[in-house]
């Protein structure tokens, strides 16, 4: 689950583990395409506990499903492993501007899901990056794990904060 949020900053990845000795992360990115997230040097890493560090990066490249990325003031592995599980957040400011249609995941976090039949399923609690694909977890009378996909998501209106989705009420 990502925290929320003042508005000044979105959550485009979380911290996995160390890789090596020298201070080196493994970062999960929720960024399209996932290394853009590589295009921002300033980091700000989130705890779960509410704690905040800012970071300037340094080097970063893709590796296998992740990015392995080299953060200012990282220099050993004790170091590195005490970020890990911290969300990895970019000030909006830097963030280039949505195309018609995009969204970004944290700015969906609280509307309304509401299913083609016109059933309220519940509220978006947050996304969940799975190895079939990202899926936004709706918390209501059920739980519901619904595909971030067109086929999926149908309608987003952003003024009325509620989502059309094709997603049944009652999923065996």
């Amino acid at each position: 689950m990502t925290p929320r949020t003042a508005g000044s900053y979105l959550t485009l990845g979380q911290v996995s583990t160390a890789h090596g000795i020298r201070g080196w992360l493994l970062v999960r990115s929720f960024a399209d395409p996932p290394d853009s997230l590589l295009d921002y040097d300033a980091w700000r890493l989130q705890a779960a506990s509410g704690a905040i560090r800012e970071l300037k990066l340094l080097e970063g490249a893709p590796h296998g499903d992740r990015l392995r990325v080299k953060l200012e003031g990282l220099d050993d592995r004790d170091a590195a492993l005490g970020l890990s599980g911290w969300w990895v957040q970019i000030a909006r400011s830097d963030l280039p501007p949505l195309e018609e249609g995009e969204h970004y995941r944290d700015d969906l976090v609280g509307f309304e899901a509401v299913n083609a039949e016109g059933v309220v399923l519940g509220k978006v609690d947050y996304f969940a990056d799975l190895p079939a694909g990202p899926v936004m977890v709706v918390k209501g009378e059920r739980e519901h794990w619904v595909p971030v996909s067109p086929q999926h998501l149908q309608k987003v209106d952003a003024a009325a904060k509620r989502l059309t989705v094709d997603w049944p009420a009652e999923l065996d």
